[in-house]
């Protein structure tokens, strides 16, 4: 077997395909290939060389094609070779099978003999892939996510082998992808959806799908692919504005139109119907003033408007599509009600703080103050001020927005509450105004310590008092309040004295105890400091000196001087019979270790027979003589002498003394006659008390004396216009000063533990006569301005 060469054929495999036919040759078939589509007359083969067949005997049996057996090859008997006599298309012989066979009988004649020669049929890239559509549409909802898939027609190529589909691929896009699924020897597009899908931005996307096979070169189909995406009720209806405003007057009419509101959906369709309606709100039902058209979106009046009721009216709007699941937005329609200037500002405060510390700095901001007014335009421009001058002022922040600030410091002592008048002005004509009183309270720092009512605090406290008993409430007063003010007391102790063993403070209330008993005898005043500290932070104090005076009470009893001091024992004395009437009995003398009118005696005497005989001087204790004797006297005369004080109450001592009615005292011993006797033994202290009234007295004048002369050049009249002080000396050693017409007695007591000088205007001094002291210096001192008159005389003779 041999293979023709010609230009127009395919490349004929030539090996393989010799091997077949010497094979089928000696079964009495040949075998030959050639490609589809080869120019007619294209030899396949020489069938007179393949059988081995002399070209003579060819024609001399004539060899041809039997008739019907197909008609795509012929035998050219002249030279023996089997040529292509019609077009051949693999395709239409055998569509899409992987090998194409034609079997061919040829016929010898003179004998009859039928030769069978099959010619394979060769596939050529002549055919393109093929969609069996030309537009593919897609309709996918816009609610997708990435990673759905959609199966995509295949492409049909009529090659076969290498001929036939191998790839796909999808035009630029950033939404979708093409993943090819291999299913055998075919191949399966899908789509994959790489992005979400927004059907109000794109909602058709064409895209051109490529299928490439396998020749060289190779041959491609295209399908359009048109992808609707469809709707989802994903949008919510737009208003063509948030805010609608409008004006109209008060009182308009019903039915009258003040606006359209419009909304557009984005969707389509039923998911794109909008209806429209009216939201009633808490504080206004906007149903009862205006109504909408729920297709139209056209508001109208429906009820009364009244300014006075509502200068700005806002009605909320909804608009709510048809979608099966609706959806729904808002708008706001602000309606300004045109008024006159009837209405007065209105005034609105928010403290910042609900008191001001008394230390805020000026510059604080306390207040924050709004100020509105119900009218419009000029008339509700408002102007805001305050009345009275005040710490705090007034600064316009924004508008009708102030800030109330302290202006100046602030002192909680001296004002701890402000009523700030804020008055408000509109400039409408006429002009209304309002007012609003603003509380600001002013709270406490710790800026006072406790203070005393006194420097220096005098207490008076009996002797003898019970201990615990209580002395005084010390009440130190602070300005502060609160805990600034809660005050707690303590004594101060120093290294000399220890007061807290001596007196007991209550912290708390500053009560004042006793914590032993007194006697004025011992001790005379206590002086001491309590401090107050209060509770602030940091603590606060302040000192009070307080005098204890320890006052004296009449607890002492007189007590007789001797030589009448024995208790007990009768005392003798004698007297002439010829004594007359004044005679000089006796002297007692009594002291009282109490001090004042406490010790201020008087002497009193008590006869047994009552023959009022004698008497006793009450201040000087001299006993003498009322009268002379008489025959019917008795002889002997008790006498019961009682000294008693001047205290409340009165105390009082007795001793008895015997009077003794003798003829002739020459007879006695002269220590019985003569008084000086019994005072022996105080001769010495008679000479001392004498040097010192002496003493006390020209002292007592030279004062007087340069008194006097210091109160006339004082004045200008001189010394003739005062009276001349008159000073008499009496024989007993007692003296007197007189100014006027009184006169007053001082008194000398005998004690030798201290000399007193009582001066009184009778027998018994007022409760405020003053007491001149003698002490045991021998110094005078004068505690108060003298009386007009005094006279002084020694108690004791």
């Amino acid at each position: 077997m041999r293979f023709l060469p010609s230009g127009s054929l395919a490349v004929i495999r030539a090996l393989p395909l010799l091997l077949l036919c010497l094979s089928g040759f000696s079964h009495g078939q040949i075998s030959y290939s050639i490609t589809e589509e080869v120019k007619k007359g294209t030899v396949v083969g020489n069938i007179a060389k393949d059988l081995n067949i002399d070209i003579q005997e060819l024609q001399s049996r004539a060899f041809q094609v039997v008739a019907g057996s197909n008609k795509y090859f012929d035998l050219n008997p002249k030279i023996g070779s089997l040529f292509v006599h019609d077009r051949i298309d693999r395709e239409e012989l055998c569509e899409s099978k992987q090998k194409c066979f034609l079997n061919i009988e040829l016929m010898a004649q003179n004998p009859i003999k039928l030769y069978r020669v099959e010619v394979s049929i060769i596939d050529i890239n002549d055919n393109p892939p093929v969609f069996s559509l030309q537009k593919l549409v897609k309709n996918i909802t816009e609610n997708v996510v990435p990673g759905d898939r959609f199966a995509l027609s295949a492409a049909r190529d009529m090659d076969v082998g290498v001929n036939t589909v191998k790839s796909y691929s999808l035009g630029p896009n950033e939404h979708f992808s093409l993943d090819v699924q291999t299913y055998g020897q075919s191949l399966f597009p899908e789509l994959v959806v790489q992005k979400p899908l927004d059907r109000e931005k794109q909602s058709v996307f064409n895209l051109v799908l490529t299928s490439m096979d396998g020749g060289k070169p190779p041959r491609s189909g295209t399908l359009d692919i048109t992808i609707n995406v469809l709707d989802v009720n994903d949008n919510n209806p737009v208003f063509s504005k948030p805010l609608y405003k409008v004006k109209i007057e008060e009182n308009a009419f019903v039915g009258t139109k003040i606006l359209t509101v419009t909304a557009t959906d984005s969707d389509e369709g039923v998911n794109g119907e909008i209806i429209y309606s009216l939201v009633d709100q808490h504080e206004n039902a906007a149903s009862d003033l205006f109504s909408i058209n729920n297709q139209t979106g056209e508001i109208k009046i429906k009820g009364n408007i009244d300014y006075e009721e509502s200068s700005a009216i806002e009605l909320r709007v909804q608009a709510q599509d048809k979608g099966h699941s609706p959806k729904h937005t808002y708008c706001k329609v602000l309606i300004e009600v045109v008024d006159v200037n009837d209405n007065a500002p209105e005034i609105s405060v928010t403290l910042l703080m609900s008191s001001v510390s008394e230390d805020i700095k000026p510059g604080t901001d306390v207040a924050l103050i709004t100020v509105s007014d119900k009218d419009s335009g000029t008339n509700g421009k408002v102007n805001c001020t305050i009345l009275v001058p005040s710490p705090f002022k007034l600064q316009s922040s924004y508008k009708n927005y102030y800030s109330l600030l302290s202006n100046e410091p602030l002192d909680r002592e001296q004002v701890s509450q402000y009523n700030i008048t804020v008055l408000a002005n509109d400039k409408g004509t006429p002009s209304l105004s309002s007012s609003h009183v603003i509380t600001v309270h002013v709270s406490d720092v710790n800026d006072n310590a406790p203070s005393f009512p006194a420097a220096v605090i005098n207490i008076s406290l009996k002797e003898n008092s019970p201990v615990g008993g209580l002395l005084a409430s010390l009440t130190a007063r602070d300005l502060d309040i609160g805990e600034n003010a809660l005050v707690s007391y303590s004594l101060i102790d120093t290294e000399s004295s220890r007061v807290s063993n001596l007196m007991n403070i209550n912290s708390h209330t500053g009560e004042l105890y006793s914590l032993k008993t007194f006697d004025y005898e011992e001790i005379k005043r206590i002086q001491f400091q309590v401090q107050a500290t209060d509770a602030g932070v940091p603590p606060l104090s302040s000192n009070v000196t307080v005098n204890v005076f320890v006052l004296d009470v009449n607890d002492n009893s007189p007590v007789f001087l001797p030589p009448y001091s024995e208790p007990g024992s009768v005392n003798t004395e004698n007297i002439p019979y010829s004594a007359e009437a004044g005679y000089f009995v006796a002297k007692v003398r009594a002291v009282d270790a109490d001090s004042g009118y406490n010790a201020l005696l008087s002497y009193h005497i008590t006869e047994s027979k009552g023959t009022n005989l004698f008497r006793i001087g009450t201040s000087t204790g001299e006993i003498r003589t009322k009268r002379r004797m008489s025959d019917n006297d008795l002889k002997t005369h008790p006498l019961i002498i009682t000294v008693s004080d001047n205290g409340e109450p009165s105390l009082s001592t007795t001793m008895s003394i015997e009077v003794v009615v003798v003829e002739n005292l020459d007879s006695l011993q002269p220590s019985l006659r003569q008084v000086p006797v019994k005072e022996d033994n105080s001769s010495n202290l008679n000479l001392y008390l004498l040097i010192a009234i002496i003493s006390v007295s020209v002292i007592f004048l030279l004062s007087l004396i340069a008194l006097i002369a210091a109160k006339c050049y004082g004045t200008d009249g001189g010394f003739g216009r005062s009276s001349v002080p008159v000073v008499t000396t009496h024989p007993d050693g007692s003296w007197s000063y007189s100014k006027s017409t009184q006169q007053y007695d001082v008194c000398f007591s005998s004690d030798t533990l201290k000399s007193d000088v009582v001066v009184f205007p009778s027998q018994f001094p007022p409760p405020d006569a003053e007491l001149i002291s003698i002490n045991e210096g021998d110094t005078f001192t004068r505690t108060q301005t003298l009386p007009s008159t005094v006279k002084v005389r020694p108690c004791l003779v």
